[in-house]
């Protein structure tokens, strides 16, 4: 199938390009600046110039196109990148392109957890954006992930520092007892991929989860075991230090001394939810081996590999422990 990529230079969509590429499927990202997809995947890809806020390049970019998958999301809001912008009408955008350029089918990035009573600003734009997929006509599947874990992922590789280098402890914001259900950026692209050759798929919604829940203490302690740290005690502080240390994050950010704030006041609020879903129907669907948290986290915390395009295209296996069949 000929298939566009929004989102396709970010974490999730260098390993789902590059898995579409390992299927064989005619591939273009879409991207703003084309210099990101340079070197980015295993394979050539064609890349098309746009922006997901930029209605007319979605439908030149569009043209011709069998599919779209539509990846773009942000986990902290900057300048004109607000939640609203890029969950709700980034989406409508892509949906009014599909519609235009005659593309059916349309493979849809959303989240765990969302809904329209969400605490987060996060989890409510999302809701939004399902809203709009689900009244487009289209041919489309909605994919809610849990937090998905990787090389160069937006969660452990961000926690992981911390663990390794705070001196005498573990800081942990709250009672660390929110649920997860992390699952691997690797079954993420295979299910993203596998959904096109299942038409059945259309019209569906499906959790993404891995076959373990962890709670957030628990995620850390396995964080420290993978980096070598197994003995640092957590140390636990109240909401109210955190959302200072966000508010803080926040402003330091806006002033230009982070590229991303690594806690906001939104994420905060994810926390008093847990971020577990019924994953049932996507493991009957999409049958395959679902990787395990901890061995999964040790196979590139341990040995530093961070490039996301190994193992995609010429795989490499992990070990068997990392790996669960579920039935």
């Amino acid at each position: 199938m000929k298939v566009l990529v929004t989102g396709g230079t970010g974490f999730v969509g260098t390993y789902v390009v590059n898995r579409l590429l390992q299927a064989e499927h005619a591939v273009a990202v879409l991207a703003r600046n084309p210099e990101k997809t340079r070197n980015r995947y295993n394979r050539p890809v064609e890349t098309v110039a746009g922006n997901v806020l930029d209605p007319a390049s979605l439908v030149r970019a569009g043209g011709g196109r069998d599919a779209i998958v539509h990846l773009v999301g942000i986990i902290a809001e900057k300048g004109e990148q607000t939640f609203d912008r890029m969950h709700r009408e980034a989406t409508e955008n892509v949906l009014a392109a599909a519609q235009a350029a005659g593309v059916r089918r349309y493979l849809h990035m959303s989240a765990m957890g969302t809904s329209e009573d969400s605490p987060s600003e996060y989890g409510r734009t999302k809701a939004a954006g399902e809203k709009a997929v689900r009244a487009s006509g289209l041919d489309w599947t909605v994919f809610r992930p849990s937090i998905i874990f990787g090389p160069g992922d937006g969660f452990v590789s961000l926690l992981a520092p911390i663990v390794r280098h705070n001196p005498g402890f573990i800081p942990v914001i709250g009672a660390g007892t929110t649920r997860f259900q992390p699952v691997s950026i690797r079954d993420v692209a295979r299910v993203f991929t596998a959904a096109l050759e299942k038409p059945d798929t259309a019209g569906k919604v499906f959790e993404v989860g891995g076959p373990e829940i962890f709670t957030l203490n628990q995620i850390y302690r396995e964080i420290a075991v993978a980096v070598g740290k197994p003995r640092k005690p957590l140390i636990h502080f109240p909401l109210w230090y955190g959302r200072l240390l966000a508010a803080g994050f926040e402003r330091a950010a806006r002033r230009g001394l982070f590229a991303s704030p690594p806690l906001t006041k939104d994420q905060l609020r994810s926390l008093s939810r847990d971020n577990v879903g019924d994953v049932s129907a996507t493991v009957a669907t999409f049958d395959g081996e679902w990787r395990r948290f901890a061995p999964g986290i040790r196979e590139y915390l341990s040995n530093g590999r961070h490039d996301p395009r190994s193992g995609i295209g010429e795989e490499v296996e992990l070990e068997k422990r990392s790996v669960l069949r579920i039935r």
